[in-house]
């Protein structure tokens, strides 16, 4: 009976004549103004109500108006993504669409609007409703101003070049009883409805030294081309499409491959090759896509460097060209067939694109690692560096080609920040968008390919790619078709792998043998019941392989073979698993989990067959130490681990003794839960705080980490408690009537939200100790304004619960804290005059000019605050009042000049006027400058991860 149903499904729907669904019609005629930038559209809609619902509204896409201002939803996008540059941008530079008439066809005036919401939507009220089938026209006069393409990379460039993406009025996508309502978030995931369009495209002719005409690239069909002495008009037309491109150059870049089926126009830049090298790999390409996936169902495509340019071979484009690992033919072989297959499913499926966009991604990926696997089996992920002996013994450089699908994935996994694939596109952190999602996808597809075998999923793939010429599709349609095909039952694909963020992890427990059989226990650490591949070994030879379904959490096998020395799970890494350091047991073994020892320099990734031990010469510098030549040893690979240790011992040139670091770490991830690290770490440091004294600093911590749902929401909770224990040397240089050891019990509390417009943070701060106890509080604030002027501000408040210390070493201060919990990077710590007693941090009082006895051993509050001028040239100001035992109290103020060049990496602060009179104007002015400069490679690699993360 299930077999029959599968059956009648299947017929039904694919094989069943389904009639050809309706589409809608657009006719533009537009006229190019070069000078200005902009687009005159005449265009008349003829929209087909396909549905089964009578419509009173109509809605329109009109994407180019998600540029027109500073708090658009594309605003908003590049806001939390940390990208300055359109906020900073002139109003020319941006885009934006004016509706000049909407009219119907008794050219009677049409009621539209926008929303606050969707500024980028047009809702166009009919004067009357729209039953089902029945079309209804309109026409709409309106400007396009074009983008400048440094936003996004569709747009006008400088050199006069345009690439036009998504700048007409479009019937937007209706279904479920309504429409697909999505602003532009610069995800190349507009919900067009299904249209033909016919264009009329007017180019002018340049003048100036000599006249010379524009020329236009697209992939929709060119009818006519027509040339006067001031135009160059296209007659365009294209049939059943979401979108299309158009590319307007001086001189094309693109050149032209023809083979039986199919047109390709590409500019994807690769001087080195020539074009018969080029076209033996786009027709390679061209007919692999059609095997694999379907014919094309138009009969031109193009692929361009500025679609490669916005989703590039992760990997291959962060390496220099000095260290190409590739050959010049396999690096246009690769780059082409990414860009060509997304924008080939791109043209062909008709999904919603930002709720469906996983099997975009899964077709794409998908189709990749089997192009690789048929024309380049035996292709590395770093190519010709595997074969260099001095690089050999890296995990990074021996891993197949297709391997780094997972890995990629699992570096999101690994931090607890992966993502559902049915998530909406939108929710995505840049990350997850642009790479853990697609290769989860990808990966995911192939490892439902290697469990049911016999092409079933490429099958499917074939099936749901011909039902798109037939109908609208969703992701069911294709759930539907691989339940179908297959003879086996495969809910938990779609319900573990594709609907949640449930991570994999089998473990071996025990492996014995017994005369003719061997058996080995199965533990599944997360409950996640999947498949997983079972390989016997011998010797270093395969003895069986075999797929295992563990429907329990601990499963025990037995195989009736005899001559087995080693079991191993996932061996191939077909299942996207979470650790694969559990996955093997040898019988016997003298390590205890059975894993020898391994020693690499600097960084790789992670290599299950071993305990790596990575080592990397190190250099550090403070004023009493001098530099700091050391070996760091540690165990951090380019994915996170449970347990981390990293130890750097250093010896100081300038003290000639001993000196570094070591820390100590434990991390859990909690998957259901906001609350979603915990952080157990012990660490130390041993440096000289003077020059003729050491400290020793030993601080045991806890570390809770919390984010959001919505994790693109930049909205960070961290609590963490800790006791910092100091040893400090007695000094002839720093006298403070403190004693040498003392131990601090500390708890904080930070909240923070944090993008380019806007940030906030709160911090709350305890400390008790046997001499003292207070509590302290901060508040910042930032705000980047429609002028480009920011304004900054924070309000920093702190009181003893009680205090019976004789010195100020561990008091409030007012521009540089004593930093007795060792926690700053000082590189002058006991420092008072000279450069280093100049390095400013940002901490308590937070002011920048010294002044007369800036402790408070009672309270303190404070306020700092700046704002722009010009650029990155703020002025500021800082007041405060202080209150000490036995004395009133004391108010205090300082101004003067920030050059914020790098916020909180690089600064500089010149005071003009405080307490002490006009600064700028009394002797040895250079010696009151402060300035922040951060060295710390961790603490500089967070202003270029903060936009993925």
């Amino acid at each position: 009976m299930k077999s029959f149903f599968k059956i009648f499904i299947f017929v039904s729907l694919v094989f069943v004549p389904v009639k050809q669904y309706g589409q809608h019609h657009s006719h533009l005629d537009v006229e190019l103004n070069q000078e200005k930038k902009t687009l005159v559209v005449q265009q008349k809609i003829v929209f087909h109500n396909t549905s089964q619902d009578t419509l009173s509204f109509i809605i329109l896409n009109d994407w180019n108006n998600a540029y027109a201002t500073k708090n658009t939803p594309l605003a908003n996008r590049f806001s939390d993504e940390f990208y300055r540059g359109f906020h900073l941008a002139n109003e020319e530079e941006r885009g934006k669409t004016t509706v000049l008439s909407c009219t119907d066809t008794a050219q009677a005036e049409l009621d539209w609007k926008r929303t606050n919401e969707n500024p980028d939507v047009v809702i166009v009220h009919l004067k009357n409703k729209l039953a089902p089938n029945q079309k209804a026209t309109i026409q709409v006069s309106y400007l396009v101003k074009i983008p400048s393409s440094k936003f996004t990379k569709y747009g006008y460039s400088d050199t006069g070049s345009m690439v036009l993406k998504n700048w007409f009025l479009t019937p937007a996508r209706y279904e479920n009883h309504a429409f697909v309502t999505y602003s532009n978030n610069n995800l190349d995931d507009i919900a067009n409805g299904v249209s033909d369009y016919s264009i009329e495209l007017k180019i002018p002719v340049l003048t100036g030294n000599q006249t010379q005409n524009l020329e236009v690239t697209t992939d929709l069909n060119t009818v006519k081309k027509t040339e006067t002495k001031n135009y160059t008009s296209y007659e365009l037309s294209g049939k059943n499409r979401t979108d299309f491109s158009l590319f307007i150059e001086e001189k094309s870049s693109f050149s032209s491959f023809k083979n039986s089926a199919l047109e390709v126009e590409t500019n994807l830049s690769n001087q080195k090759i020539d074009g018969i090298q080029k076209a033996l790999i786009i027709n390679q390409i061209v007919d692999f896509t059609t095997n694999f996936i379907g014919h094309y169902p138009h009969e031109k495509i193009t692929v361009s460097q500025v679609d490669y340019d916005r989703n590039p071979f992760y990997g291959l484009n962060q390496l220099p060209s000095f260290l190409s690992p590739f050959p010049d033919e396999f690096l246009f072989e690769i780059q082409f067939l990414k860009t060509y297959l997304n924008t080939f499913l791109k043209n062909s499926l008709k999904l919603d694109p930002r709720k469906d966009y996983w099997i975009y991604d899964g077709f794409q990926v998908y189709a990749m690692m089997q192009y690789m696997d048929l024309y380049h089996p035996d292709c590395k992920m770093m190519g010709r560096l595997s074969k260099i002996r001095l690089l050999k013994s890296f995990h990074l450089t021996q891993m197949d080609f297709n391997e780094q699908y997972s890995y990629f994935y699992m570096l999101m996994a690994r931090k607890n920040l992966d993502q559902p694939l049915t998530n909406s596109k939108n929710s995505l952190i840049k990350f997850n968008e642009q790479i853990a999602n697609k290769y989860k996808a990808g990966i995911s597809l192939k490892y439902l390919s290697d469990y049911l075998g016999n092409t079933i999923v490429e099958k499917s793939i074939q099936e749901f790619y011909n039902l798109n010429n037939t109908k609208q599709t969703n992701s069911t349609d294709f759930e539907t078709i691989l339940k179908t095909n297959s003879n086996q039952d495969i809910n938990w694909f779609f319900s573990t792998l594709i609907d949640t963020r449930d991570v994999i992890d089998y473990k071996i427990k025990s492996l014995s043998k017994h005369d003719e059989t061997v058996q080995f226990s199965l533990k599944n650490k997360t409950n996640t019941a999947v498949p997983i591949r079972v390989y016997g070994f011998n010797k270093g030879s395969l003895v069986f392989k075999e797929w295992l379904f563990p429907k329990i959490a601990d499963s025990i096998y037995s195989f009736a073979i005899k001559d087995i020395d080693k079991i191993v799970l996932n061996f191939k890494n077909e299942v996207p698993e979470y650790n694969l350091r559990n996955n093997w047991k040898k019988i016997g073994g003298f390590f205890p989990n059975n894993r020898p020892i391994k020693f690499v320099f600097m960084k790789d990734f992670e290599d299950p067959y071993y305990n790596q031990i990575l080592y990397v010469p190190t250099l550090g510098y403070n004023l009493y130490d001098g530099l700091t030549l050391g070996m760091r040893l540690h165990n951090r690979t380019i994915l996170d681990k449970p347990f981390v240790f990293d130890i750097n011992p250093a010896y100081s040139t300038t003290s000639k003794t001993l000196s570094g670091s070591a820390i100590f770490i434990l991390n859990q991830n909690i998957r259901n839960s906001n609350w979603y690290s915990i952080r157990y770490s012990a660490n130390s440091s041993y440096f000289h705080y003077a020059p003729d004294a050491t400290y020793l600093k030993v601080n045991p911590m806890i570390v809770f980490t919390n984010r959001d749902a919505n994790i693109r929401n930049n909205h960070k909770q961290v609590f963490l408690v800790r006791q910092v224990i100091v040893d400090r040397e007695k000094s002839a240089f720093v006298v403070d009537n403190t004693d040498e050891k003392y131990s601090v019990f500390n708890a904080k509390y930070f909240n923070s939200k944090t993008e380019i417009t806007n940030h906030f943070n709160f911090v709350t701060d305890v400390q008790t100790a046997g001499d003292f106890g207070k509590i302290a509080a901060e508040i910042g604030f930032r705000k980047l304004f429609e002028s480009n002027r920011q304004f900054n501000l924070r309000i920093y408040t702190g009181c003893f619960l009680y205090n019976k210390t004789s010195s100020d070493f561990f008091s409030f201060a007012l521009d540089r804290p004593t930093d007795y919990l060792f926690d700053y990077n000082f590189f002058g710590r006991s420092e008072s005059t000279g450069l280093f007693s100049q390095q400013y941090i940002i901490a308590e009082g937070g002011f920048k000019s010294k002044l007369k006895n800036p402790y408070a051993n009672q309270w303190i509050s404070t306020l700092n605050s700046s704002f722009s001028i010009w650029n990155w040239i703020e002025a500021y100001g800082d007041f405060g009042i202080l209150k000490n035992k036995n004395q009133r109290e004391k108010w205090v103020y300082d101004s003067g000049i920030r050059l914020n060049l790098v916020t909180d990496y690089f600064e500089l602060y010149f005071p003009v006027y405080s307490n002490n009179g006009w600064e700028i104007a009394q002797e040895k002015y250079s010696q009151k400058i402060r300035f922040i400069v951060t060295f710390s490679p961790k603490t500089l690699t967070t202003l270029f991860t903060r936009k993925w993360f």
